[in-house]
């Protein structure tokens, strides 16, 4: 039987690696581009992309600062983003978009605040800041309805726990009436055989 669920899997198996490689063929270059040359990851390198806070003024450095940031909040514990929030105050579409990246590795209760900021301020993102933002925006949409799906799951559970117990409760009455019958029954049996 494995041998057979092989054979017909080899075929799916090399249209998705070919699907895989021409996909990353057709990845636009242009969002991620870095202008005037130079290569990210040479900005990276020679440490002039070191932002501990980012922002939209330095153009070379956007995407490896915003990037650095992501990975900070998601690694960061309660404390680090607590502060880091109380730094990221203001009106600024930058600030703004920051508090987002650090809520959306918050608590569950945080992340519709950070979904909110998103939506409301990556139209005012530079445009090659906007599709990162935009897939964390996704990744954190996904996130919060795994959330509620799974809310839902547990809501689901509680009822049907209730209703067993409803059941169970039931059960028990029913068995304790027919207890009740059964000896009410061989009372009467007992009464006609002595009669």
């Amino acid at each position: 039987m494995r041998g057979i669920d092989a054979i017909r899997l080899r075929p799916l198996l090399a249209c998705a690696t070919v699907l895989l490689l021409a996909g990353c063929q057709l990845l636009p270059e242009s969002p991620f581009a870095v202008p005037a040359g130079r290569t990210t990851s040479e900005l990276a390198v020679a440490g002039e992309c070191q932002a501990e806070v980012p922002d939209f003024a330095d153009e070379p450095c956007l995407l490896p600062d915003w990037a650095a940031f992501g990975l900070a909040s998601q690694r960061g514990d309660r404390a680090w983003r607590d502060a880091m929030l109380a730094r990221l105050q203001g009106r600024a579409s930058e600030r703004r978009l920051a508090r987002a990246v650090v809520l959306a590795w918050g608590s569950e209760g945080q992340w519709d605040q950070a979904s909110e900021l998103y939506k409301a301020d990556l139209a005012a993102a530079p445009a090659e800041l906007q599709p990162l933002l935009r897939y964390w925006l996704n990744e954190l949409e996904g996130r919060r309805a795994m959330a509620s799906r799974l809310e839902g799951v547990r809501g689901e559970l509680a009822d049907s726990e209730q209703r067993r117990a409803a059941l169970e409760e039931e059960n028990a009455d029913l068995a304790e009436k027919l207890e009740a019958l059964t000896a009410i029954e061989q009372s009467i049996n007992l009464r006609h055989q002595n009669d």
